[in-house]
């Protein structure tokens, strides 16, 4: 009986996805296709964490959008330094934060002059499905109106740990502070608005 033996030099076996830390390499260098390949990772992740902070489906579309092109932008002009956290994650969804809070500037300048176009004309009736996203929209606005009693920071953090489901430590190196800073801003959350969290939690299945 002969044996054949495979030299696997020669057929070497499939390497697995790139990790985060070799796309955000090779997004340093320029490469587009590792931009590409993080948005295919996350993608979804920023378009949860967007609609929750803007209670808009239609706003949380934009922000995907805007997020990764701010992305690119930013490796093009000033390539931030080594990924040095498990995952872009977190880094992501930073970004995506400050483009929803550029959104809503944004928003609140166009929102006179919305209010002066003309009524649109009849369009075709799709009530059951604009019922659905009105109604999660409306859950989430309550939601927002409830984060909007904590400062800012806190607000950002809560996002990152309960909606996000980043740990403390990835939390903290998303938004460039220490673990107990991140654990503090939680306990006060908890001690001054003890209803919130579990406000905040239950729009995970949303």
């Amino acid at each position: 009986m002969n044996i054949i033996v495979i030299d696997e030099t020669e057929y070497p076996m499939a390497a697995g996805p790139p990790g985060d830390s070799v796309l955000w390499d090779r997004l340093r260098d320029g490469d587009r296709e590792a931009l590409g390949l993080l948005f295919d990772r996350y993608a979804d992740d920023v378009h949860a964490f967007a609609f929750r902070r803007t209670a808009s489906w239609a706003a949380a579309e934009d922000v995907v959008q805007t997020t990764f092109l701010s992305t690119w932008r930013r490796f093009e002009r000033n390539p931030p330094g080594p990924l040095t956290a498990p995952s872009a994650r977190g880094w992501l969804l930073v970004v995506a934060a400050n483009e929803c809070r550029t959104l809503h500037r944004t928003a609140r300048r166009l929102r006179g002059l919305v209010e002066r176009l003309p009524e649109p004309s009849n369009q075709p009736d799709h009530a059951a499905a604009v019922a659905k996203r009105l109604d999660d929209e409306r859950q989430m606005s309550a939601v927002r109106r409830a984060l909007a009693k904590l400062p800012r920071h806190e607000q950002e953090t809560l996002e990152l740990v309960v909606w996000a489901g980043l740990t403390i430590a990835e939390t903290a190196a998303a938004l460039g502070v220490p673990e107990g800073t991140v654990k503090a801003r939680l306990h006060r959350t908890r001690r001054r608005f003890p209803d919130l969290l579990s406000r905040v939690a239950l729009t995970e299945e949303l």
